[in-house]
């Protein structure tokens, strides 16, 4: 599949470069035979020479190339677009792996808790996915337009490069500038943007017991105070692109200017102003993308910055990678003779226990709400906390266990997507699903909805219905640490029983560990937790 969305991304930035270099060409002759002919009509005058000259061939030229350009605009978009979404389609996936993979996260569970880090995380992956439309393939195109003007000057009116050359410089220094100022101002505005969200949402959460001690206002303004200063940076850095535009907005007229002085200055008159004259027109609709650079270079900022943002995930998400490929042989069983329990903010919870998980005898962890047995799954698949597990003569660290754990929590999400997809189970063949979904129970429910491929969200399901998709899950998963969290939650007593003997005959060939609140009349062995 990823070799087939990547093969259609290059297709895509393929056409989409084509046609934006259509769109530059049709563009720079657009203006370059409009003043052609222009000149051509003003030469003729009411000459004899006028009754001659055929304005009809030109006049079509023109009507084409502003239809070619208009054309070629719209198909780069859409070209250029669906290269980018499907850029996404390939990249999203690794990079919120890499999110789920992350410390903060581990230590809010599942979720991020800074809802301002997601916010930022979000328009991060944007930034990254669209850099190459927005900046890239633009920058190409401009570099080809101005090689061809360039080497045109030098061969028609080789003093205007003078003037080209130093015009150019002069974009380029004021260019390296707004870089450097504008990579430190996004940098603080990121910062002063995520302390003043990030602190105007404690205040909101907290507004009744902050009014009763007189401290809300105080607290509002301190967040909206930096929330002002972060605005406050993205204009600097605004004033700095729009003196940069203000720059590139003059290089059109002085390269058209200049190559018309250098022609006169040459020596050319009458018919032989007229190719300046099309290459100083053509300067000037060139310069149409030049006033655009501050725009580009602002989106390969923002994509510098996304990158280096993403890198502190993605480094951890290869990690994981290289610890599954370094751990194919299933491990026999885990050990850990004084494993001190710990909650997902990392304090001390209870005494210390000792942990035996053999495969084939499934290990009951019992304890009432509040006992810490959803942590201690969390902590045995090695997303709290970095303690090392012995597997017969090997040490397996907590990045090795996420690498081998399915830990199927009971509060499931239903995600807005088909059954197949919310299913988890990739390429697995229909007739497996479905042996799944029977197993659980929800085959004739799924059929009602539609199949495999019908389009589901939480709302349309009971809580007994979302905990049953979410066991068949963990039928579906080959992971060989399988880690159920009160599997029975939501189930009557005679179907939550049915399903899980089902369940634990599916899996005798992993290592089960799962949490109840009660004592289960499953073979094995059993942790009784205290708070």
């Amino acid at each position: 599949m990823n070799a087939a969305l990547q093969s259609a991304s290059r297709r895509s930035w393929r056409l989409a470069t084509g046609f934006a270099f259509a769109a530059l060409f049709c563009g720079i002759l657009l203006g370059g035979v409009s003043a052609w002919l222009l000149g051509s009509v003003a030469i003729a005058g009411l000459s004899a020479a006028a009754l001659t000259f055929n304005f009809h061939m030109p006049a079509a030229f023109i009507r084409l190339f502003a239809i070619g350009r208009t054309a070629a605009r719209y198909g780069e978009r859409l070209a250029g677009h669906k290269a980018a979404l499907t850029d996404q389609v390939t990249h999203r996936a690794e990079l919120f792996a890499a999110m789920a993979a992350a410390p903060a996260v581990r230590r809010a569970g599942w979720q991020l808790g800074d809802d301002a880090r997601l916010a930022d995380y979000l328009d991060d992956v944007e930034d990254l996915d669209y850099a190459r439309l927005r900046a890239g393939l633009p920058a190409l195109t401009l570099a080809a337009g101005l090689a061809v003007l360039t080497a045109a000057s030098a061969i028609l009116a080789p003093l205007s490069l003078l003037p080209i050359i130093l015009f150019l410089l002069a974009i380029l220094f004021a260019g390296n500038r707004v870089a450097k100022a504008g990579a430190m101002a996004w940098e603080r505005a990121r910062s002063l943007h995520r302390r003043g969200a990030s602190r105007l949402g404690a205040a909101m959460a907290s507004a009744v017991p902050l009014k009763a001690e007189g401290a809300w206002s105080h607290e509002c303004a301190d967040a909206l105070a930096a929330l002002s200063r972060a605005d406050g940076e993205l204009l600097a850095l605004r004033c700095l692109q729009a003196r940069l535009d203000m720059i590139g907005a003059a290089f059109g007229p002085v390269a058209g200017i200049g190559v018309m002085a250098a022609a006169w200055h040459a020596g050319r008159q009458g018919p032989d102003l007229l190719l300046p004259m099309l290459l100083a027109f053509s300067w000037l609709a060139l310069g149409e993308a030049v006033n655009g650079g501050s725009r580009m270079l602002v989106a390969v900022l923002r994509g510098n910055a996304a990158r280096t943002e993403i890198g502190q995930w993605t480094e951890i998400a290869a990690t994981v990678r290289r610890g599954c490929a370094r751990d194919e042989v299933e491990p026999p069983l885990l050990r850990h003779g004084a494993l001190q329990r710990r909650a997902p903010d990392g304090r001390a919870i209870g005494t210390t226990i000792s942990v035996l998980l053999a495969r084939g005898q499934p290990t009951v962890l019992v304890g009432a709400s509040g006992s810490g047995k959803t942590s201690l799954l969390k902590q045995i698949a090695g997303w709290i906390g970095d303690d090392a597990f012995a597997a017969g003569d090997r040490i397996l660290s907590a990045t090795d266990r996420r690498a081998q754990a399915a830990l199927v929590l009971h509060d499931a999400v239903i995600l807005e997507d088909i059954v197949r997809a919310n299913l988890f189970a990739g390429n697995v063949p229909d007739a497996v699903l479905w042996r799944a979904l029977e197993a659980v129970e929800m085959d004739e429910r799924i059929r009602e909805a539609g199949g495999l491929d019908a389009w589901i969200r939480q709302d349309r399901f009971s809580l007994g219905e979302v905990q049953r998709i979410n066991l068949a899950r963990a039928w579906l998963s080959t992971k060989p640490l399988m880690l159920l969290d009160e599997p029975t939650e939501h189930l009557d007593d005679g179907q939550g029983q049915r399903i899980l003997e089902r369940l634990m005959g599916h899996l005798s060939d992993r290592i089960i560990v799962i949490s109840s609140h009660r004592a289960s009349s499953l073979r094995g062995r059993t942790i009784e937790l205290q708070p």
